[in-house]
């Protein structure tokens, strides 16, 4: 049993720096957001909602937002997480057509990927 621990804190001591590098990358990738999505608690909602606390939140709950009639049909089959992020994130068009989310996507996957690490522990 002893075998296994030492590999196993050694494989968490690196996915933690890992994680942390992810989630700056994320944060230099979510400036092209900024314009229309506020991420810090309390932030009023721009021309986007606020996407602080989004990892885990059904779709188009946040609260004083006025969504698209798409949105508002589907977005509460749905809940934001890294798996239908990266998918939102590629292609918002594709997950929710009619969104009014005039944004095509970002195609690189590991964009996406830090995009959404930063969005699960948003950095100041």
């Amino acid at each position: 049993m002893l075998k296994f621990v030492a590999p196993l804190a050694a494989a968490l001591a690196l996915a933690a720096p890992a994680q942390a590098q992810d989630a700056a990358a994320g944060k230099r990738a979510f400036l092209k957001c900024v314009a229309c999505h506020s991420i810090a608690e309390g932030a009023p909602n721009k021309i986007g909602p606020n996407l602080f606390g989004v990892v885990g939140r059904k779709a188009g709950a946040v609260p004083g937002f006025r969504y698209s009639a798409a949105m508002k049909a589907k977005g509460a089959a749905i809940v934001w997480n890294p798996a239908t992020l990266d998918k939102w994130l590629a292609r918002p068009s594709a997950v929710i057509p009619g969104t009014s989310m005039a944004f095509g996507g970002v195609p690189n996957a590991a964009e996406r990927a830090a995009i959404i690490a930063y969005l699960k522990k948003p950095m100041p």
